[in-house]
């Protein structure tokens, strides 16, 4: 039998934090080993109990920014998703500095979720879509680095624009390689003629580009 990836939700809705816990033990191979409803009892659910990955709220009292470098610097090996409503930039820019692995808003779908915790368990890190733009313009404003290139996709194989396009569904490369038929180092390797070719640092910014090429 596999290990089950152990996973804590800190939130101070109790329907809300109920549900997630739900929706992660209809995974077979997800067990919720913990739950918490402020900053401090993530941290000291963190430490106690040393989850795969712990699910933070900002808006708990004691404030889920405040606990992500506690669990950080305690627990390296405790992967974070930020689970929020909130949109600020500030937010999201300082989560990801603190120490977060992921950074997710509440209007992700049960399988959009299940999809991110198994990209963040794979080693990937993710941003909402939608949040990621701000921050791809902040990696690309400096002039001595190259711009993103949204014509790069004309240079794209069809393989390559099959990964892109499940890169940016927010599958790990493990996932996509199921799917497809490929081993996941074949998927790697293919990820990095696409980062090259669109002229971009990471994947959150490769499916940026490719939301916007959709919509052209």
């Amino acid at each position: 039998m596999s290990v089950k990836i152990q996973a804590v939700i800190c939130d101070d809705h109790p329907l809300f934090r109920e549900g997630v816990a739900a929706i992660l033990r209809a995974e077979p191979d997800i067990e919720v080993v913990g739950q918490g409803a402020s900053a401090q009892e993530a941290i000291r659910l963190a430490r106690d109990l040393l989850p795969d990955l712990i699910l933070l709220d900002i808006d708990m009292p004691g404030g889920g920014l405040s606990a992500i470098q506690a669990i950080a610097t305690a627990c390296p090996v405790t992967k974070i998703v930020m689970l929020t409503v909130s949109a600020e930039e500030d937010h999201v820019t300082t989560a990801l500095k603190a120490g977060a692995h992921a950074y997710v808003l509440k209007g992700v779908t049960s399988r959009e979720l299940i999809g991110i915790v198994r990209t963040v368990m794979a080693g990937e890190s993710y941003v909402t879509p939608t949040l990621a733009a701000s921050l791809l313009t902040q990696s690309t404003a400096a002039p001595t680095r190259q711009q993103p290139r949204a014509d790069g996709f004309d240079e794209l194989t069809e393989r390559e624009r099959q990964i892109l396009e499940r890169v940016a569904s927010g599958l790990s490369n493990k996932e996509i390689g199921y799917q497809l038929g490929l081993t996941e180092k074949t998927v790697k390797h293919y990820m990095t003629n696409v980062l090259q070719k669109l002229q971009v640092r990471s994947r959150v910014g490769a499916a940026l580009l490719a939301q916007r090429g959709g919509r052209n």
